[in-house]
């Protein structure tokens, strides 16, 4: 089960390393100034598909939404809004400001907020030493990835970074809180195809609010060019209902923060797509996306390390140079 949590963790990042450029198409004029989606509309559609296919899953895989207590499906309803709608929608917004490649090395942010929440909230999830170093490789890899895309000037805004940092603390703090909670009453695919039923719902409440708040109105789907609404269907195919079919399974088995360090990786496919469309591979990219890493597995191997050391003494092997 390990070892497919741990492809599971790979192939996600490459998926979702995709999902700020495809966000990104959604929500911004073409060179035409085309009519472009809202981004509450965008979180709408990807949640939408997600539901829909999630629950077929659940159904064909003989499961059902039934017997849960009113605090499980308030817990359904929460997972939903703080893990679902809200954050798209940020980011959403966020990416009407600033560049796909930055959204994603901002959006890395994830694993600080959850080192703190998870380290509050779950008994088994402490900091410790090896932590901190892992987070301070990969938080110097962001920092290098970041300076690289920055330079890149006007578009990048600072409300549109908020928006994403803001993103970032609510994926979080409920990605803390599914473990806590629904992981342990329920099964990964119910939890995701419940909570995908209120993300969804939630979606055409935050289609009304945004203009409330001045910002988008709905835009009208005959006038939107194709190819930001094929980026949005495939971004609810594969970067929302495929994601999730195995997000709630790497929580179960590899942990909240372990889980979160998804997002450290992310920013390292972002980019490389971003190179695909002309966007010049340095050094620096170089460089960070191997802090990135180094930082992944200092956070999740150092255990492991410890652990082979402690043996090796125990039976009296010399150690190693």
């Amino acid at each position: 089960m390990k070892l497919r949590a741990w492809i599971s963790f790979w192939v996600l990042a490459a998926i979702w390393g995709s999902s700020f450029l495809l966000i990104r198409i959604g929500v911004t004029e073409d060179a035409s100034g085309s009519a472009t989606l809202s981004a509450a509309q965008v979180a709408f559609i990807r949640s939408a598909i997600a539901a829909v296919g999630l629950n077929l899953v659940l159904f064909f895989r003989g499961k059902r939404h039934q017997n849960y207590t009113a605090s499980t499906w308030f817990g359904l309803f929460l997972l939903g809004i703080g893990n679902g709608v809200l954050p798209y929608w940020l980011i959403g917004l966020g990416e009407q400001s600033i560049e796909s490649a930055l959204a994603s090395i901002v959006q890395a942010t994830v694993p600080l907020f959850s080192l703190l929440i998870a380290h509050i909230a779950l008994p088994d999830e402490k900091i410790n030493p090896q932590k901190l170093v892992g987070l301070a490789l990969g938080f110097a890899g962001v920092v290098i990835l970041a300076t690289r895309t920055a330079s890149d000037g006007k578009e990048n805004s600072l409300i549109g970074m908020l928006a994403i940092v803001a993103a970032s603390l609510s994926y979080a703090i409920f990605t803390v809180y599914s473990r806590r909670t629904l992981l342990k009453i329920l099964e990964p695919i119910q939890v995701s195809s419940g909570s995908f039923i209120f993300s969804a719902l939630g979606g055409i409440f935050f289609i009304f609010l945004e203009p409330l708040l001045g910002g988008r109105a709905p835009a009208d789907l005959t006038a939107v060019p194709q190819n930001a609404l094929l980026a949005v269907i495939l971004l609810g195919v594969v970067n929302t209902f495929v994601a999730y079919l195995f997000f709630y399974s790497i929580i179960k088995e590899l942990g909240a923060f372990v889980a979160s360090n998804v997002t450290y990786v992310v920013p390292v496919f972002g980019v490389m797509l971003g190179a695909l469309y002309g966007e010049v591979i340095d050094a620096r990219l170089l460089l960070g996306g191997a802090l990135i890493f180094m930082g992944v597995a200092a956070i999740n191997l150092g255990g492991r390390v410890r652990t082979w050391w402690a043996a090796r003494r125990a039976l009296g092997a010399a150690p190693m140079p």
